[in-house]
Parts: structure tokens; C-alpha cells; sequence
């Protein structure tokens, strides 16, 4: 049986029929039941391919997660696994799967190759990575992608993340609050989101005439960052009695480091990380954080990349941090 008989069946248009059993377009909750019903009972199921041939879709969403700034992190790393779990459960509610890549640039065409399999009606980008100018080039002549990141002036990709300038700076502002005058900026400084958390951080330092941060320069992979954090800050001749991370994993392996040289946190030493993951609050002592809002962050992604789908102009989207206070601080 074909999506024709079976409309015929059901007594309305193959459009109705269509919507109803994909879940998608406006059609009643009693017209849709009733579809739905007679499907099962005559074991009817729609042949996706064909329809994807006829609507010249693939119902597949590309996440891309690009590491060029850091071939030894993975995807087991909490903050993807976060990501990719939130945009996996808004893309489900739009009748779409998820094809998941991770990519180890190794030229600037990688983008180009990776949309020219036709395997996806659209992309959502995990981070920019040090790919920016890559993303940004893209962007020119593809329209349907999104991308997790920070936003510069003049960009023309569409972009969603919190304001990472003033992330850092509240960050930095929490810990001149606490007491500290010595602080420590720990993470990567490759990439737009880690430069402008860096950025934040310097500016509220200026404005409290503090020196600027000391820079703790690690790689994402927790066992990596643990051995650069603890030899950086063995190699300090004054400890920092604030740290800023550029991200809860980073906070996460500082912690660690800390503990193992003595440093009590937060009597001796307070310490911040950045996202708002939920491994955060389980951390010992429980993570102070700037929160991202992870989850409202993927489903804007989500609703502006269908969008862009459907040919519409969707504009970057920029989300406000908050901070949470825990134990760290």
C-alpha cells in the first residue's frame, strides 16, 4: 500500500495523511489519532526514502564538532556529551535525526566536503574552534547552519552562545568580591568563546585596578589539563589566590591539581568555572560556575537552523550568563 491508497483509506488528502503520520504541519489531535490508528491497525508505515525523494529532504541534521584547537579532546568530553544530548532531544521534536561528526580539520575545504555528501538538510556546529574563518566562509554561500560560539562584529554566521565577555568579567568580579586581588585565568587561548571569557576577565581587573591575570594555558582532555595546570602552577613564584577556568572541565582537573599540591579550596584558593554543566555540582567542593544555559542554547540553535531550512533569515542569538554560586568560592 501506498501513501495514496492509504490516504484514500483514511479518507483525506495524501498531505493530510503524510502530516499526520510524520508528526509534522498542522493537523487535529482527533484527525491525527484517527490517522494514526488506522496505520496501526492495517501495519502501514510510510517508505521514508521515497518521501525524502519527493521533498528533496533528508530529514537528517548534521552536528559537527570541529577540534582544531585540540586534536587530543573527545567527544566523551562532558560539555559535547551535554550539547549533543539537549540539541538530539530538540531535533527529535522536529522529526529529524542527528548524524554526529567529529572533525580534525586537516585543511580549510573540510566544511565543503562535509556538505557536498548531501547527507543533511543542515548543519549545527559544536564550537568554533580555530575555525572561525572557515565557519565564517561558509556562511556565504550556505544557509542552512548554526553554530555554537561567540559572536564578533560584522560576522555573518549565525551564531548562539552566551555573552562570553560578560561571562568573564562576572567571573572575574565574583572572585575581587571574595577577597582575591591575584587571579589566575586557566584554559585554552585558541578559539573566540575562550578569547572573549579572557577579555571579561582582564576588563574587570582594570576596573578594580588589579593586575591582570595570570595566564594557565591547558589542553581540554582531563589527564592533559591536569599535568599543564600542575606544572604551571608549580612553576609559579606566587599563587594565584583566584582562578578563573575557562571551562568546568578545566575547573574540574584545577581542582585536582590543587588538592594534590595542598591548596585548600576555597580557604587558600577560590576557584570559577565556566558552563553550567551538570557534572559541576557533583564536583568536591561543588563547582562555582557561570551557567550558559546549555539546554535553552540548543533549542534556540534547533528552531533557528529549521528555520533557515525553510529558507527564512534567522539573526545570531545571544544569550545572557548567570552566575552560580557553590562551595568553590
Amino acid at each position: 500500500m501506498n501513501l495514496k491508497q492509504f490516504a484514500e483509506l483514511a479518507g483525506v488528502s495524501t498531505a493530510t495523511a503524510s502530516r499526520a503520520l510524520s508528526g509534522t504541519g498542522r493537523v487535529s489531535e482527533e484527525t491525527t489519532s484517527r490517522i494514526v490508528a488506522l496505520a496501526e491497525k492495517l501495519g502501514y508505515q510510510p517508505n521514508a526514502i521515497a518521501r525524502n525523494l519527493r521533498t528533496q529532504r533528508t530529514m537528517t541534521v548534521g552536528v559537527v564538532v570541529p577540534m582544531g584547537h585540540d586534536a587530543l579532546q573527545h567527544l566523551s568530553d562532558p560539555f559535547f556529551n551535554t550539547m549533543i544530548g539537549f540539541l538530539a532531544d530538540a531535533l527529535v521534536e522536529h522529526g529529524y535525526d542527528l548524524l554526529l561528526s567529529r572533525v580534525l580539520p586537516d585543511d580549510e575545504r573540510w566544511l565543503d566536503r562535509y556538505i557536498g555528501t548531501g547527507r543533511v538538510d543542515g548543519i549545527l556546529v559544536i564550537g568554533q574552534s580555530d575555525q572561525y574563518h572557515v565557519i565564517e566562509s561558509m556562511a556565504r554561500r550556505y544557509r542552512p547552519m548554526v553554530v555554537w560560539g561567540g559572536q564578533m562584529p560584522g560576522q555573518r554566521h549565525c551564531a548562539v552562545g552566551s555573552d562570553n565577555f560578560r561571562g568573564g568579567q562576572m567571573a572575574a568580579e565574583h572572585l575581587i568580591a571574595r577577597g582575591c586581588r591575584l587571579l589566575a585565568f586557566a584554559g585554552p587561548g585558541l578559539g573566540v568563546e575562550f578569547g572573549e571569557r579572557l577579555a571579561g576577565v582582564r576588563a574587570a581587573l582594570a576596573a578594580a585596578g588589579l593586575p591582570p591575570p595570570v595566564e594557565l594555558p591547558s589542553h581540554f582532555e582531563p589527564d592533559a589539563a591536569y599535568r599543564d595546570l600542575a606544572k604551571h602552577l608549580g612553576a609559579l613564584d606566587s599563587m594565584p589566590d583566584g582562578i578563573v577556568a575557562g571551562a568546568d572541565v578545566t575547573a574540574a582537573s584545577m581542582l585536582k591539581a590543587l588538592a594534590e599540591m595542598g591548596c585548600d579550596v576555597p580557604s587558600t584558593i577560590k576557584v570559577i568555572g565556566y558552563d553550567g554543566l551538570p557534572i559541576a555540582g557533583h564536583l568536591v567542593p561543588a563547582l562555582t560556575t557561570i551557567d550558559q544555559h546549555l539546554r535553552e542554547g540548543a533549542r534556540i540553535m534547533v528552531d533557528l537552523l529549521m528555520r533557515r531550512i525553510a529558507g527564512e533569515d534567522a539573526p545570531s542569538v545571544r544569550i545572557e550568563p548567570r552566575l552560580l554560586v557553590r562551595q568553590s568560592t
